[in-house]
């Protein structure tokens, strides 16, 4: 039988025991109370996250990817991040993957047993053709899953950098990786259900993970995303928005640049700015390895 009393994140929160007889107002007030703890553990694993960003720049800078693993909530969480990058960042979508021990069906609908499968996770791994220019990031708020040990061990022997989020330290995932980013929230406010703090704190480390290797490779220009996909109205707008920002032209040389851009607002960006045509900005942006700001300083 498996002992989980030993793990903060199945801890009972002495604040909260009595949670069922609170008001709505109260239990606003007292998880807001909480959610604050996130943010102290978070800051306290600060100098590990940014190895994992160096790790994933690296990877994507080869040619390689950023691969999530986990099950449940925090397997959610990592498919939650992989698809937010192409339309954010205008990588394809294989750049950044979500793996969810059950597969894909798994998201909406709970698989029993997959998280406990060690072949399953490996598998998965297989399934993409793991190589080791890939960095692979396991997250389980428990740390303890079997479907993402496994996969983190297979990870390491094929040569990937690997790294584990867990939200209770000395995680038995944390041992299976080459680093271990384990922000420690404090028990839910409602005993064992991780999809709260645990829940929170794997977002944030995600997000940065996923925006710092982003910004590394070229894909921000100030604080601007530069390489966002314009698929909608709303995102056209954005497009037009984020060249005038970044170069202080109007809305109609914005739309010119970006029409005789294909409507890529990097592109766009340089041909303003150093007042080149579409051809020249987009050698600029090759020979400064797509970073505007360098392509920028290129040209002057």
């Amino acid at each position: 039988m498996l002992d989980l009393s030993q793990l903060t994140t199945e801890s009972r929160n002495p604040d909260t025991m009595n949670l069922d007889e609170m008001s709505p107002l109260e239990i606003a007030q007292v998880m807001n109370r909480e959610d604050a703890h996130v943010i102290e553990a978070i800051h306290a694993e600060l100098p590990h996250i940014a190895q994992a960003i160096e790790w994933a720049t690296e990877s994507l800078r080869a040619g390689g990817r950023i691969v999530y693993m986990g099950a449940g909530t925090s397997g959610r969480l990592g498919v939650l991040d992989a698809v937010e990058c192409p339309p954010t960042f205008g990588v394809s979508p294989d750049t950044v993957v979500g793996l969810m021990a059950g597969g894909t069906g798994a998201f909406v609908c709970a698989v029993e047993g997959a998280e406990d499968s060690q072949a399953l996770g490996v598998d998965d791994l297989k399934g993409i053709g793991i190589s080791a220019r890939d960095t692979v990031v396991g997250i389980a708020a428990s740390g303890r899953t079997p479907y993402v040990a496994a996969a983190l061990d297979y990870a390491r022997e094929v040569g990937c950098h690997t790294v584990a989020i867990a939200c209770n330290k000395g995680s038995v995932i944390g041992a299976h990786a080459e680093l271990a980013i384990e922000p420690v929230c404090g028990p839910e406010v409602l005993t064992g259900s991780t999809r709260l703090k645990a829940g929170t704190a794997q977002k944030l480390v995600l997000n940065m993970i996923s925006t710092g290797s982003m910004v590394g490779c070229g894909k921000v220009y100030q604080n601007l995303m530069v390489d966002v996909q314009q698929t909608n109205e709303k995102l056209v707008v954005r497009g037009q928005n984020i060249c005038m920002d970044a170069t202080g032209c109007t809305r109609e040389e914005a739309i010119s640049a970006l029409e005789a851009a294909g409507g890529h607002v990097k592109t766009a960006i340089v041909m303003i700015l150093n007042n080149q045509t579409a051809d020249e900005a987009q050698r600029a942006l090759a020979a400064a390895d797509g970073h505007v700001r360098a392509a920028i300083v290129r040209n002057v």
